[in-house]
């Protein structure tokens, strides 16, 4: 029973997916479903036995698999969960890097140059791999799945930091830096959901590009980017910077943020808000045109403990006509660290990074699909404090359920809920669930789920052994 049901959505992640061959595609299914009880843990762990792992490994070494046909069906997915919600479609992009300790000679690229180490008499070298993903998420906050991802390495932009020593940045091209990136996942993301005036993308400073401004403006698309660039504007004899300096404050916001090290405080922020024309890149005129956007300057008042003081400056092409539409801005930027968060679960819940296959390409493959688990991860997390009174049944299975109520002897409130049900994961997970603590986070969550799977394959192993 659990199989069957737990399939059903695994079945929707890969559905769409199209490998040229049906086994390639039900070994993909398979593979997912495995990880998926067994987060975090190693192949031959998740696959149970050798004939298992041993095509799990010849899945992500066959030549006619790559993250994009991986990810072909959880992009289609999260088109479907886009179309059936209502509202704006917050699109975060961030790069996220990982890294592996390989032998000498393995076919993965350098991340940076850093000295060779020894161990064991051989030598080691840190070396790894970039991923720029977009997340699709609701104005709640709830993940809807990922609606672009690009995997790369240092080797295929060789040489572009050196010629910009040379030159000024902005006569290098943009497709060959890294930062092309950007602009072909603000593309993706936008056809997949196909409605781009839904869509606002969503960057810290790395996306302050003025090449991505012009792209998003062409698609019809909107952007809330964070700005570190001093840019000309106006009539081409000022600085932004100066604009704002003059400018009124507009009103004052506490906002709700969350620092480095996760944790939420309460801001204080002066706002201004500052439409002006902005002017291209000297080298860039004859290229691109000047554009009409709106500065939203957010500066922390009062004293900051153990915390950087917050000095936001958002630059973006939607309507920004009172106070009320800044701060809703504002609100929607602060969603942006949700992709940290995703990341995280990444790392250190499927711990991606210590996986032990030896080229880029079957780690890439393997990445794809660990983006899938992230999400759903995630996903769960978020449903829980946006909807928690919908059906357990929208995420357990029938067996899990069961499962779960046993588990617990207390009848203290419903135990349909989906509330009830993942609080019950996360205490699995180590959630001590006090009056004063905040709501469970993806870190218990994933160790409630893999300690769930566990109980369940006992007590299969206690029923068959009964029978």
């Amino acid at each position: 029973m659990r199989k069957k049901n737990e399939a059903e959505w695994v079945q929707k992640e890969v559905e769409g997916c199209d490998f040229g061959d049906r086994r390639l595609g039900k070994r993909c299914e398979k593979l997912l479903a495995a990880l998926s009880g067994r987060l975090g843990y190693s192949l031959p762990l998740a696959c149970q036995d050798w004939a298992n792992t041993k095509a799990a490994y010849r899945f992500l070494a066959n030549a006619r698999v790559s993250e994009r046909e991986i990810l072909a069906g959880h992009f289609q997915a999260t088109r479907d969960r886009a179309a059936a919600t209502e509202g704006p479609l917050l699109v975060l992009h961030d790069t996220t890097e990982f890294s592996f300790t390989r032998q000498a000679g393995a076919a993965i690229g350098l991340l940076r140059k850093l000295p060779i180490q020894r161990a064991c008499g051989a030598h080691v070298l840190a070396c790894g791999m970039l991923m720029h993903s977009s997340l699709v998420v609701t104005a709640d906050g709830v993940p809807l799945g990922l609606g672009a991802i690009k995997f790369w390495t240092r080797k295929r932009f060789k040489g572009t930091n050196a010629l910009k020593r040379k030159i000024n940045p902005t006569r290098v091209p943009i497709e060959t830096k890294e930062s092309i990136r950007w602009l072909e996942n603000l593309q993706h993301s936008t056809a997949l959901v196909g409605e781009p005036e839904r869509c606002i993308h969503i960057g810290d400073r790395e996306s302050d590009i003025y090449e991505l401004f012009c792209l998003a403006q062409k698609e019809k698309t909107r952007f809330l980017l964070r700005t570190c660039v001093d840019r000309v504007a106006g009539d081409g004899t000022t600085l932004i910077s100066e604009l704002l300096a003059q400018a009124p404050v507009k009103g004052h916001y506490c906002l709700q943020v969350t620092d480095k090290r996760g944790k939420q405080r309460e801001a204080k922020l002066a706002i201004k808000v500052l439409p002006l024309v902005v002017q291209p890149p000297l080298y860039k005129k004859r290229t691109y045109p000047e554009l009409s956007l709106t500065v939203i300057e957010a500066r922390e008042r009062g004293r900051v403990k153990n915390a950087e003081r917050i000095v936001w400056k958002l630059i973006t092409n939607l309507p920004v006509r009172s106070l009320r539409a800044a701060i809703e801005k504002l609100t929607w930027y602060a969603m942006r660290w949700k992709i940290e968060t995703f990341h995280k679960i990444l790392k250190s819940g499927c711990r991606a990074e210590e996986s032990r296959l030896r080229t880029a390409e079957r780690l890439v493959n393997l990445l794809a699909i660990f983006c899938i688990l992230s999400w759903r991860v995630f996903w769960v997390t978020m449903l829980r404090r946006v909807a928690p009174l919908l059906k357990a049944p929208v995420v357990f299975t029938p067996s899990e359920l069961q499962l779960l109520k046993s588990l617990q002897t207390r009848n203290m409130r419903d135990k349909a809920s989906l509330d009830w049900c993942i609080l019950q994961i996360a205490k699995l997970g180590g959630y001590l669930a006090r009056a004063a603590d905040p709501p469970p986070g993806p870190l218990v969550l994933w160790r409630g789920l893999a300690r769930l799977t566990d109980i369940q394959l006992g007590f299969s192993l206690v029923e068959k052994s009964c029978g």
